[in-house]
């Protein structure tokens, strides 16, 4: 299975919101999730990949959801997460969505 086999999804709510990866057959792969952080800012806390679903690129493309929805809505995030913040290190295209 690659990470083209894997879909996410994302719900928000007033509390915050998360964006999740389900494999073709439905099973859960992954997930990210984030909280408000002031306005228009999305603080990103968690990004995580079952054991047997790692190296796959799941939660990379969990990122770049979330990234894709904070071009297109227009907001900015802050990493909280690790794995989120290394992941802006290694995109430095992605300064102007950072919220710092």
């Amino acid at each position: 299975m690659s990470s083209q086999d894997i879909t996410i999804e994302h719900r928000d709510n007033s509390g915050g919101g998360e964006y999740r990866a389900r494999t073709a057959e439905g099973e859960h792969a992954g997930e990210l999730t984030w909280h408000p952080g002031g306005d228009n800012v999305r603080v990103a806390d968690h990004t995580g990949v079952p054991p047997s679903m790692r190296g796959r690129g799941i939660a990379e493309k969990l990122v770049l959801a979330l990234i894709e929805d904070a071009r297109e809505q227009g907001f900015t995030v802050r990493p909280a997460c690790s794995y989120v913040a290394a992941q802006f290190k290694r995109h430095p295209e992605w300064s102007e969505l950072h919220a710092g």
